[in-house]
């Protein structure tokens, strides 16, 4: 069964332990963690603080997203406050197989993402070290966007890069998830579905994640 990991972007920051509480109780998988700094995305969003404050509320994975320049500087942070797996995107790394391993280096599980337009072979050399391959399937910086439909052919030919180099990589897709698209996105391959105004927007997030992971 697909996993279903809520973005904290579309909760409300007022009540954010208590969001955080909602999706945990509603039987989300892991918790979603969008890190912006204004530079590389048109937001900014939240640092180590505030995942060290919530990581003392949850039992949840803490699936954090760095989308922020020279993301080296700040893995070490994220790490401490309490990060379960780092994404970093390959834009924004020179060496991205030096952070890669920084991340594994320091006992954590280490992602990659891709923006819409950068293409599946940016992976291609480091898909046998990383534990996810986030494809982003919306431009990133704001929830809420609607989902790019053809990202459904990038996970197809990910998924096959996947399986040609024997990866057991987990396959994520952010952006524009929901009850309309989820059953597609499980059937080319995805593992991990991220969604954020489709559950903290719902009248229901326990009945909004089960239909997420029962879109078979």
């Amino acid at each position: 069964m697909v996993l279903v990991a809520p973005s904290i972007l579309s909760a409300n920051f007022a009540y954010l332990a208590e969001e955080v509480k909602r999706v945990e109780e509603a039987k989300a998988d892991w918790l979603h963690i969008d890190v912006m700094d204004g530079h590389f995305v048109p937001n900014i969003t939240l640092g180590p603080q505030i995942v060290a404050d919530l990581r003392n509320e949850s039992q949840l994975l803490f699936d954090v997203h760095l989308m922020i320049e020279n993301p080296e500087r700040m893995i070490p942070a994220f790490i401490e406050a309490g990060a379960d797996l780092v994404t970093v995107h390959v834009e924004t790394c020179n060496h991205l197989h030096r952070v890669v391993s920084l991340i594994k280096e320091a006992g954590k599980k280490a992602g990659v993402a891709l923006n819409p337009a950068t293409p599946i072979s940016m992976l291609q050399e480091i898909m046998p070290e990383i534990d996810l391959a986030l494809i982003m399937s919306v431009n990133p910086g704001f929830g809420g966007q609607k989902f790019i439909a053809s990202s459904i052919e990038k996970i197809q030919r990910l998924r096959a890069m996947k399986e040609s180099c024997s990866s057991s990589c987990l396959i994520q897709v952010d952006g524009g998830v929901n009850a309309e698209n989820a059953r597609e996105l499980q059937r080319v391959g995805t593992d991990v579905l991220v969604a954020g105004s489709y559950v903290f927007g719902a009248p229901s997030i326990e009945q909004a994640i089960k239909t997420l992971k029962n879109a078979q």
